[in-house]
């Protein structure tokens, strides 16, 4: 059945026994209302992310890399678009619901990555969120089967989330993923996350993948490896190459940076990140001046490294984050090397 025919189910109305499903089926179905293509796409996904899923201003702002000002500035002009256009909040019909689907998709994995590391607080992550997120992917991945990209964003999500027991230990602190218990991973969900990466790549017939499916495949290369050592990292550079051509942004430079330095050294992934000098977003996003700082340390630039994590420190409001970057102060203070 093709995504036109599909898509229409969203607006069947409930039954008269609810479910849970029925729920979330109403969520969803609130989440493609918001998302009008009259409006620009960060806007309209800013809007359910507030309206919908209940974020707050600077939570999203923290998604989108701005700061709160800019994105409280965002979601005004979006709700004054909406009144002088006379848009309403409406189910689009089934002919229009195509062009609400790229927002809708962003407003799911970026409700998930809000979860998957918390703006602010004592916890490293929300999973009542990531839950929620993971939830309407999977209606979604249900309705859609056949769509390459819904299925690429569910992969993502449930191969994300497979790393979640491992991600701090029994004292709370943050775990790298290099150091992580790969015994605590979700082995089941893991695997039905690789038979849905698979799905993903398969259903785009010839074309590039899309940047779900890129992103749920990367994820799957580095939950495919029995160790951190054992990671393929140029089948990483591949798929970062990749998806810098279907989605091309500073986010991907950083993380295609931290590989190219486990190929070719930290050297020259430094150098991709310094061409990033001008990016405007990199004065508000912490694991820009993290990532800087990390290969600083590793070419034993400790007085550099160490300015670097005081500055991601001050970008951050997660306390968990704020430990371990305050380790990594004290391992690049001088005195103590």
């Amino acid at each position: 059945m093709t995504l036109t025919r599909k898509l229409p189910l969203l607006i069947v109305p409930c039954d008269d026994e609810s479910s849970i499903d029925d729920i979330l089926d109403e969520r969803l179905r609130l989440i493609f209302a918001c998302c009008h293509p009259a409006i620009a796409i960060e806007g309209r996904v800013a809007l359910a992310l507030r309206l919908v899923c209940g974020l707050e201003t600077a939570a999203i702002a923290r998604l989108f890399v701005v700061p709160p000002a800019t994105m409280a500035a965002r979601l005004t002009r979006a709700k004054k678009k909406i009144a002088r256009s006379g848009i309403a909040y409406r189910v689009p019909e089934a002919r229009e619901l195509p062009g609400h689907l790229p927002a809708v998709l962003s407003v799911i994995y970026l409700l998930f990555t809000a979860g998957h590391t918390a703006s602010s607080g004592d916890r490293l992550m929300q999973p009542e969120l990531t839950s929620r997120a993971i939830d309407l992917a999977t209606i979604m991945a249900h309705l859609m089967p056949e769509e390459p990209e819904v299925l690429g964003l569910y992969a993502l999500l449930r191969l994300s989330d497979t790393r979640r027991e491992a991600r701090v230990d029994a004292q709370g602190r943050l775990v790298l993923l290099e150091n992580q218990d790969r015994s605590r991973w979700d082995a089941a969900k893991a695997r039905e996350g690789f038979t849905l990466v698979e799905a993903s790549l398969r259903r785009t017939r010839g074309r590039l993948p899309g940047r779900y499916a890129l992103q749920a495949a990367i994820e799957a290369v580095h939950m495919d490896a029995s160790s951190y050592g054992e990671t393929d990292w140029r089948q990483l550079l591949c798929l970062y190459n990749l998806l810098g051509e279907v989605a091309p942004s500073p986010l991907v430079d950083i993380n295609r940076a931290v590989v190219v330095s486990k190929l070719s050294g930290p050297d020259v992934g430094l150098s991709i990140l310094d061409d990033l000098a001008g990016w405007d977003g990199g004065k508000h996003y912490y694991l820009f001046a993290a990532a800087r700082a990390d290969l600083l340390r590793r070419l034993r630039r400790f007085t550099e490294a160490n300015a670097e994590y005081r500055r991601a420190l001050a970008l951050t409001d997660n306390a968990i984050e704020q430990a371990f970057l305050r380790d990594r102060i004290e391992e690049t203070r001088l005195p103590n090397l």
